[in-house]
C-alpha cells in the first residue's frame, strides 16, 4: 500500500499553470500568444529580474498596471458594490423591472429614463417578512418561485388582467364581421370600414 487516502473533506491539489522548458531557441518557445500571456502568470524576460517581477518605475505604467487590478465597482460613494455577470434569469428580471409600469394598472411608477439599455451596478435581495405581517401580506411557499418573472407568469390576479387586456385589444382590431351586411343605409361600407379601425 504505497498511497495513503487522504482524509475525509481535506483532498486538494494546487492547480498550477504548465510552463515551457526553454531547451530549444525555436520562436513559438520564447514568446507565447499576447491573448494568453495576459491572463496567465507568465511575464516576458524583459519584466522578470532575476526570475521575479518588478513593477515599472513609470507611475504612468504603474498607474495603468494598477487600474488593471481594481475590480469594477461604483466606488466608495456606492459603498464598492460591484457588477454582477447578468446571466439569461437576471436579464428577464431586469427588462420585466423596466416594464413595472405595464404590470399592474392600479399603480403608476416613474420611468426609469428612456435609455432602454439595462444597468450595470445593481444587486438582487430577499425580502424577509417580519412576523407581524404573517397573515397580511406573506407569500406562501407555493407561491415563491426562483425568478421574478416565474412570479408572475404564475400570480392569478395579474394573468386575469393581461387576458381582459388582450381581448379588449383583439375587439378593437377585428374587422367589423358579418355586421357590415346588417348595416342599412347610405355609406354603410363606410361605416363597416370606421369599425375596423
Amino acid at each position: 500500500m504505497s498511497e495513503t487516502a487522504a482524509p475525509i473533506g481535506l483532498s486538494w491539489a494546487p492547480k498550477l499553470p504548465s510552463f515551457a522548458t526553454t531547451s530549444g531557441s525555436s520562436k513559438s518557445d520564447q514568446a507565447p500568444n499576447p491573448s494568453t500571456a495576459q491572463g496567465s502568470l507568465w511575464k516576458p524576460a524583459s519584466e522578470l529580474v532575476d526570475g521575479l517581477f518588478v513593477p515599472p518605475r513609470d507611475p504612468r505604467q504603474l498607474n495603468k498596471l494598477a487600474r488593471k487590478n481594481v475590480k469594477d465597482t461604483t466606488g466608495k460613494g456606492w459603498f464598492d458594490m460591484p457588477a454582477p455577470t447578468i446571466t439569461p434569469e437576471l436579464k428577464k428580471d431586469l427588462e420585466i423591472l423596466q416594464l413595472r409600469h405595464v404590470i399592474d394598472p392600479k399603480r403608476h411608477f416613474k420611468r426609469a429614463g428612456k435609455s432602454k439599455a439595462l444597468p450595470k451596478y445593481f444587486q438582487v435581495g430577499t425580502v424577509v417578512e417580519p412576523a407581524s405581517e404573517f397573515y397580511s401580506s406573506r407569500l406562501k411557499n407555493r407561491e415563491r418561485k426562483a425568478t421574478l418573472v416565474d412570479e408572475l407568469l404564475s400570480d392569478q390576479s395579474l394573468k386575469s388582467y393581461r387576458m381582459r387586456k388582450v381581448r379588449e385589444i383583439q375587439e378593437i382590431r377585428t374587422p367589423g364581421g358579418n355586421q357590415k351586411w346588417k348595416n342599412k343605409g347610405k355609406k354603410t361600407l363606410k361605416r363597416a370600414k370606421d369599425r375596423r379601425k
